[in-house]
């Protein structure tokens, strides 16, 4: 009974963060579609072929601008780098989308307090910045070259791109039901990459919560000198991220969990950072860029998560910014449910969640090849069969219909 109670503890303790940011988890996927849908990509992808400042400075822009999905901030970098972006403009889009988005700013401020959603942004600056000069330093144009042939070969699927017509001002999107349709199919997009993420992340906060105090105490050294104390910290910070295998937004219940728990400012810093070092994306590193480049790669990211936790916390322990409360962890997990103002905001964007993606059910197909749903009045490629159309999410899932159409539309063969 014991471990029954436990495990429902747990669960319990996971539903109840889950709650408290639900409705800031359903703004940060809105705007995050918002911009993903009405900001034109495809002038800033043709300007993503240099290494200087103006290039890293347009790669951080629309990183920022795109879903925090890891999984999918990886795919659309190497898109990015196939097509003629240089590796540093490549890997400056993959870490401020993963750094920079709304959703994550907006949950880490519930949960951990504003002085760590400004952290996350100044860090995540000084990441980038960190990250360019060395792979500028320490990936030459050789080993560049010879990774976009892998990348270009590699046998990664499709990509899908995000929905959006252009040629239409501002005023006029607001007004069109066709933009908020682009919106919607967004918002649905990122859920559907993201949810097993956030579903994780909870439940992993949830159970960790629920560890004694000594636990922490071992992992993360809370009685050493501060130097070396932080030092540790940033340290194990990232280890303790890629051991997770937890990524994204779904690291910050769990960051929030460390902190209450005895990790330091910095420590929590560089753990939120480490979610592009996870094993599953090593893997998928190493697959796109061969294995030289890929190990240089996590090097660099490991370096520069620790250097940009140490700076950040250098910063703001100068601008005495570092917050001197830590909160217990049942303020963290227990909050409850209540009619309270967290209470009418989640119902408030429950309903804005159903409108959107009511918008996908009444204007969206399903892609019979990728399982995609996406907006059949966007005019992208379809395929009509036995008085049947088809519709795509891009050319390579139209090749791979018409390939082998029995077997995407269900017919004996």
């Amino acid at each position: 009974m014991h471990v029954v109670s436990q495990i429902g503890q747990g669960l319990w303790n996971a539903f109840q963060m889950a709650w408290e940011v639900g409705w800031a988890l359903v703004l940060g996927f809105l705007l995050s579609g918002i911009v993903q849908a009405w900001v034109p990509r495809p002038r800033l992808q043709r300007a993503l072929g240099g290494r200087d400042a103006r290039t890293l400075a347009l790669a951080t822009a629309l990183g920022a601008a795109s879903s925090s999905c890891s999984y999918a901030a990886v795919a659309i970098a190497k898109s990015l780098f196939q097509k003629g972006a240089s590796f540093a403009a490549a890997m400056a889009f993959q870490f401020a989308s993963t750094n920079l988005v709304f959703e994550l700013g907006i949950v880490t401020w519930i949960f951990l307090g504003w002085q760590f959603t400004l952290a996350e942004l100044v860090g995540g600056v000084v990441l980038i910045v960190l990250m360019w000069v060395l792979v500028r330093s320490f990936v030459s144009r050789r080993l560049e070259a010879e990774a976009r042939a892998r990348a270009v070969a590699a046998d990664t699927g499709h990509q899908h791109v995000s929905a959006g017509r252009s040629g239409v001002g501002v005023w006029r999107r607001v007004a069109s039901l066709d933009s908020w349709s682009d919106v919607a199919h967004n918002f649905r997009s990122d859920w559907a990459m993201l949810w097993r993420e956030i579903v994780a992340g909870f439940v992993i906060a949830g159970f960790v919560s629920l560890l004694p105090m000594r636990v922490f105490n071992g992992l993360f050294v809370t009685d050493a000198p501060a130097p070396v104390r932080l030092v540790e910290n940033v340290v194990v910070g990232p280890v303790v991220a890629v051991l997770s295998f937890v990524c994204s937004v779904g690291n910050i219940p769990l960051a929030a969990v460390l902190f209450a728990g005895g990790i330091s400012f910095a420590g929590v810093i560089a753990f939120v950072f480490a979610d592009l070092l996870i094993v599953p994306l090593v893997i998928v590193y190493r697959r796109y860029y061969g294995p030289r480049l890929t190990w240089r790669l996590v090097a660099i990211m490991f370096v520069t998560m620790v250097v940009a936790a140490l700076v950040v916390d250098g910063i703001f322990s100068a601008a005495g910014l570092v917050p001197r409360h830590r909160p217990s962890v049942d303020s963290i997990v227990a909050r409850g449910v209540s009619w309270n103002y967290t209470t009418f905001l989640n119902v408030v964007f429950l309903v804005v969640a159903a409108w959107l993606l009511a918008l996908t059910v009444r204007r969206g197909a399903r892609d019979p090849v990728c399982g995609m749903t996406i907006d059949r009045t966007a005019g992208g490629p379809t395929v009509v069969r036995n008085g049947r159309r088809y519709f795509f999410c891009g050319e390579d899932c139209r090749a791979r219909f018409e390939a082998v159409p029995e077997r995407y539309a269900g017919e004996p063969r």
